[in-house]
């Protein structure tokens, strides 16, 4: 038989008559994407993204079915095919509906892969999920205590049963609790370049562990005498004990090619150009320990928050009395002041802030247990004056009211002339807010935070940064995300390359469904059951010691509570070549906006989910029923936009359809998917 001969950019190939480009492509090892083709069943040639461009004719073809002619000449890597690609794509997703991704993993800003470690602790398979959350969050046991929660405000077990979401923080700290101390990852052999870390707090801790895990080595420079910034000194021992933190630094010396150093403070005792040079790269995590001002006349009469909390951590979490306090701020600071100065035994305390409680900043939680210990607090009020009066201090307020929204979405607090009044106390906290104290020549932004690039926190030179002192102050949490990337950035920048986060759709362009509840999907039908529920210290000893308040749930509670997770990732994210390719070649499902068809999803088979919102309409589950199993139960119905897979006669699809699962197994998507995830 002779053989034909083509070229594929620019290199001559051949094949026999009746091939088409891609089979020529795919034998000789040329990567061309492909939906819709599946080599068990005739070409459908629907979704257009194996497409490539005939350089003779300036025509673009689907290299699925288009064959080869002599002396054809194919483009299938050039701009304009990706571009071609890219389009047929953004064309798929503009119909495409529903999650990659389930919306917890989604809402964190660490991106840690919750579903998977909830599932994992459902399963009493504790040290498994400390596995999967360690590859996003190397700080369990402190931020299953004190994270904001941000998966669980998207949970959609709040569909089910309103503001009872699953408990995702107690599968942090659990397994942590479990498995932390006698846990250690495995680790390659280190390299020859070393990093400076400057600042021992969360986002520095992150940087030396991910660079570790990397088989880099670091030395953390700390300027206090004890290393964990802000989980040390910042917040209380009631919620974070500090025993805890010192597990989680003995394991960064446990890694080994890790080294802390203590006292140092940068601008004093270690200079950044000194640093630059000896190190092969830098990397600033410094935190944001300025306290915000009141804006108030007077105001250095009263006690910054954060220093204070530093204050009273440096000396074993004891101190006088403070005597009647009032806290000046709505978010977490301002809790965990009011609540430690009833700890040191003050019998009134109150909490002033310039809005309502509902635009409080703090946690609903914090806010909840510090009212359950006796906080007061006084709400549309802010603060105009502070002075001394005699052995006390007296703070004048003045009433406001809520104006137009501001930038943060909240009603700005306007003030009502002639309402002031004065409140005499022993003490007065202001914690507004923290801000950075960038070291000096370090160019910053607007709000006086370092300015690093974000896709990979490089500042300058050799010279990185991340954490608080970049964003602001922030959570414990997105410290130890920005530490991470940093840590990417310096190992890209000390190979020579510059690192980006790689484009991943269901994080960075989420597809996400409505949280109506007639419109979500669920693998197995949703049950209203109660969440399990934290067991407190008595209330006496919450207000007379800084004992943990609260205790880690036992493994029995996290099975039971793991079984209140819906599961609502799709079945079919680890393989789905919709959003693979999407990935490859950074398709938006924002790239073609129109109305988008919604389907109720078809759960009645008992074992198989068909859900028509994720159907590309490629027809392979219909050709694989036809032609490879020799049945007929699934079929186009409609025409049009209009058109989708139906079942015949519209009927369930049968029971003996679990013993095949053909369809599911070729779908290229998750249209089709077994209900149960193993």
């Amino acid at each position: 038989m002779n053989k034909i001969k083509i070229r594929i950019d620019q290199k001559e190939f051949s094949g026999n008559a009746g091939d088409t480009i891609l089979k020529v492509a795919q034998e000789n090892r040329i990567s061309i994407p492909t939906l819709c083709h599946n080599d068990k069943i005739s070409p459908t040639t629907s979704c257009f993204v194996c497409v490539v461009k005939d350089v003779k004719t300036g025509r673009f073809l689907p290299s699925c079915s288009a064959t080869i002619t002599e002396g054809m000449e194919i483009e299938s890597d050039s701009t304009e095919v990706f571009e071609m690609r890219q389009a047929a794509l953004n064309l798929l997703l503009s119909e495409h509906g529903g999650d990659c991704e389930a919306p917890c993993t989604i809402a964190c800003p660490a991106h840690a892969q919750v579903e998977e470690y909830v599932r994992a602790g459902k399963n009493g398979m504790t040290l498994e999920a400390l596995k999967i959350i360690k590859k996003r969050i190397p700080l369990p046991m402190s931020i299953g205590r004190v994270c904001p929660r941000f998966c669980e405000k998207d949970c959609r077990r709040n569909v089910i049963d309103p503001g009872q979401p699953v408990a995702i923080n107690e599968f942090k700290r659990t397994s942590a609790d479990i498995h932390f101390e006698n846990y250690l990852e495995e680790l390659p052999e280190l390299s020859a370049p070393k990093v400076a870390i400057i600042g021992a707090g969360p986002a520095g801790y992150a940087a030396a562990y991910y660079l570790r895990l990397d088989g880099i080595g670091s030395e953390i420079f700390e300027r206090l005498e004890k290393p964990g910034g802000m989980l040390r000194y910042g917040i209380p021992e009631y919620r974070l004990p500090k025993a805890i933190v010192d597990k989680e630094y003995a394991h960064l010396e446990k890694m080994g090619g890790i080294t802390m150093h203590y006292n140092q403070e940068l601008g004093k005792n270690l200079q950044l150009d000194q640093l630059k040079k000896k190190y092969d790269a830098v990397i600033l995590t410094i935190g944001s320990w300025k306290p915000g001002p009141m804006y108030a006349e007077g105001e250095d009469l009263a006690l910054g928050g954060i220093h204070w909390l530093e204050m009273i951590a440096r000396n074993g979490w004891t101190g006088e009395n403070p005597g009647k306090t009032i806290v000046v701020g709505g978010g977490n600071t301002a809790m965990d002041c009011v609540r430690t100065a009833v700890r040191l035994g003050s019998n009134e305390v109150w909490c002033y802030y310039r809005r309502t409680e509902k635009e409080m900043p703090a946690e609903a939680i914090e806010i909840q247990e510090a009212k359950e210990e006796g906080v007061q607090f006084k709400f549309l009020s802010a603060p105009v004056k502070v002075e001394k009066k005699g052995h006390r201090l007296a703070i004048t307020f003045q009433e406001m009211k809520l104006g137009e929204p501001d930038a943060s979405g909240r009603r700005r607090p306007v003030p009502i002339e002639g309402s002031e009044y004065t409140v005499e106390a022993d003490t007065i906290i202001a914690a507004i807010g923290q801000q950075t104290i960038p070291p000096e020549g370090a160019k910053v932004n607007r709000w006086k935070d370092i300015d690093a690039n974000r896709k990979n926190y490089h500042m300058e030179d050799n010279v990185f940064a991340a954490g608080d002192c970049v964003t602001g102050p922030a959570t414990v949490v997105e410290a130890v995300a920005a530490g991470r990337i940093a840590a990417l950035g310096v190992k890209a920048y000390l190979e020579g390359n510059e690192y980006q986060e790689p484009y991943t759709i269901n994080v960075t362009r989420g597809l996400w469904q409505s949280l109506k509840k007639e419109d979500l999907v669920y693998l197995t039908a949703p049950v209203e059951r109660t969440r399990e529920a934290l067991e407190f210290i008595s209330l006496y000893d919450r207000k007379t010691s800084f004992k943990e308040v609260t205790l880690s749930f036992t493994v029995d509670q996290l099975k039971k509570e793991g079984e209140r997770c819906l599961e609502c990732s799709c079945t079919d994210k680890s393989t789905c070549k919709l959003k693979k390719h999407a990935e490859t070649y950074l398709a938006s499902p924002d790239g073609i906006l129109g109305v988008k068809e919604s389907y109720n999803a078809d759960t009645r088979h008992p074992a198989i989910l068909l859900d028509r919102n994720k159907c590309i309409k490629c027809g392979t589950c219909v050709k694989i029923c036809k032609e490879v199993v020799n049945k007929s139960l699934l079929g186009f119905g409609n025409r049009g936009f209009e058109t989708n897979i139906i079942t015949a006669f519209g009927e369930s699809l049968p029971d003996s359809c679990a013993d095949c699962g053909e369809c599911i197994e070729n779908c290229p998507t998750g249209a089709l998917g077994w209900k149960i995830k193993s």
